[in-house]
């Protein structure tokens, strides 16, 4: 509970969809903010003789979520936009794995704020990121990114990744770019102990993140199982992304990517995965029956000719699934509320399907499904009273929605909604569609030059 000192901010006369339990809402309601968290909401005006307001928000014409959660992306390809746009992924990563073996912090830092950057303009308010890319050589770069997203100010789950097959072992990248097995899970014990915060609240989790089974060795995998259950943190890689995995993980293992997941430790409500676009009904099965989650990219899938992943039976069965706006180099608009509209348009084609999704499901996705894939329901991803006030005010009373009537529906089948305010644990990170905290201007600068910079460095070999 917040202190009776704290300061509050009042939100009143807006449409709200809590994505709680019972998806209540109210056609015109408030939410009081006091402190860090949600003090109290509901339908009207806010009580009246509440001490320590220093905020009033007139919300008329607008519609407040919970902040969107983001569960899957690589920050990194802020600067690598734009390239191999007509690969599929095994192709588009061996184009790619060159000029990524060759970042450095500086150009960590920059790609974190440009990404997170666009995707909190863009309604996000806790975002993982995935950064498995650790050249020799190439600087702090866990504290780099942390860093360089405290100044953006949403919440980070960092999922410390880790490659060690390299091209000599028949994986993809380069061999300079990968860490030898011990070394990668020494130094992700290290962020785990250096850097996640388990209290309520908390700024930044660390989770274990192995890249890929065509990336790292099955060692790698079930030492990293042991290590994330050792220091309770959550578990993250992809899985089952293309039928080129699929082949893959049979003729080295016997297998396909779940049964082989399974075998390595890697199933279980601590874990999510990544795409699992190629899932049979024995794979949604396994992930319904451990609990694992999916970061569902329907964006990013669509880019590199994936397939469209199974949301639907997955929801059905019970699988928790949230939104992710994987990677800018195969996602280049970078926004998580672009993802709310094409999860539910991908996931309709073809016969019949026009009721696979809706516009609250598409919601939930992305929110309350987010965070239940990174463990924290008890904190986010819903407007409850005594849940951290992360949230969003949509201004949905201008042209691009003005004949829509329905705020939920507006939202999501509608253009990108403009955000009048958008907060974090209460302090704004968005106002009037800007970040608050950081120049855009400079951030668009400093990734240019460090894009430009990396280019050069790639180019010269």
């Amino acid at each position: 509970m917040a202190p009776s000192a704290a300061q509050r901010i009042i939100i009143e006369n807006c449409a709200i969809a809590t994505v709680d339990a019972d998806d209540t809402e109210y056609a015109t309601g408030h939410v009081v903010v006091a402190g860090n968290i949600i003090e109290s909401i509901g339908a009207g005006k806010a009580p009246e003789g509440l001490e320590n307001v220093v905020r009033r928000v007139d919300g008329t014409g607008h519609l407040v979520t919970p902040g969107l959660v983001n569960t899957h992306h690589h920050f990194y390809q802020w600067i690598t936009r734009g390239l191999a746009t007509d690969h599929n992924l095994f192709n588009w990563l061996v184009a790619l794995y060159p000029t990524w073996a060759r970042i450095d912090a500086p150009m960590l830092a920059a790609a974190t704020q440009g990404s997170l950057g666009m995707m909190v303009r863009g309604g996000v308010t806790t975002a993982s990121d995935h950064h498995y890319v650790f050249p020799q050589g190439s600087g702090d770069l866990v504290a780099a990114e942390l860093a360089a997203a405290a100044e953006i100010g949403a919440r980070i789950t960092l999922a410390r990744g880790s490659m060690d097959r390299s091209e000599k072992d028949g994986g993809l990248p380069p061999d300079f770019a990968v860490e030898t097995t011990e070394g990668a899970l020494l130094a992700t014990e290290e962020a785990v102990d250096k850097h996640h915060d388990a209290s309520f609240g908390s700024m930044v989790h660390i989770s274990v993140a192995p890249c890929s089974p065509f990336s790292v060795s099955t060692e790698l995998l079930r030492e990293g199982a042991v290590l994330a259950r050792c220091r309770g943190v959550r578990m993250h890689t992809h899985g089952s992304e293309t039928v080129e995995e699929e082949k893959f993980c049979h003729e080295l293992f016997g297998m396909g990517p779940t049964d082989y997941f399974e075998s390595t430790g890697w199933l279980g409500d601590d874990v999510w995965m990544a795409h699992c676009v190629h899932m049979n009904d024995s794979d949604i099965a396994a992930f319904a029956r451990t609990g694992t989650g999916v970061a569902h990219c329907p964006s990013s899938n669509a880019r590199l000719a994936a397939g469209i992943a199974r949301v639907p039976d997955m929801l059905a069965a019970g699988v928790p699934v949230g939104l992710g706006v994987d990677g800018t180099a195969s996602n280049e608009s970078g926004e998580l509320h672009t993802e709310l509209r094409n999860a539910l348009l991908i996931n309709r084609l073809g016969a019949h399907r026009e009721a696979a999704l809706n516009a609250r499901k598409a919601l939930r996705l992305g929110t309350y499904g987010g965070a239940q894939v990174l463990g924290r329901t008890a904190e986010i991803g819903s407007l409850e009273a005594g849940k951290l006030a992360d949230l969003v005010l949509w201004k949905l009373d201008g042209l691009g929605h003005s004949s829509i009537a329905d705020p939920v529906t507006a939202l999501v089948f509608g253009a990108a909604a403009p955000i009048t305010l958008s907060l974090v644990g209460g302090k704004p990170v968005v106002e009037d569609n800007h970040l608050t905290n950081v120049d855009e201007d400079a951030i668009a600068r400093t990734a240019r030059a460090e894009a430009q910079r990396l280019a050069r460095i790639a180019a010269e070999g």
